[in-house]
């Protein structure tokens, strides 16, 4: 079993997933999971269990409304930074 490297991507993910009050569930089904197996799957990325492959990573983000670069940023402040410029029009 795979464990968390220390990447930031399970923190990031549960924080961008808050944010936009999805739970795991709702958020691994808008990213394209199987409704039956999408909760366990988040589950597993946001503990670090697991990491998802790119393609994943894209749908995600693109479901949060986040950068990616976010979704990987070590830094808080630059985190923070990343996901304001990220979301401007």
């Amino acid at each position: 079993m795979k464990t968390n490297d220390g990447s930031p991507f399970p923190k990031r993910l549960k924080q961008a997933r808050l944010q936009q009050g999805l739970s795991q569930k709702e958020l691994g089904i808008l990213a394209g999971m199987d409704k039956f197996v999408a909760s366990a799957r988040m589950n597993q990325y946001e503990k670090g269990v697991h990491t998802p492959d790119f393609r994943t990573v894209l749908s995600l983000s693109s479901v949060l409304k986040v950068p990616t670069a976010f979704l990987f940023c070590v830094e808080d402040d630059l985190a923070q930074k990343i996901l304001v410029w990220g979301t401007k029009d």
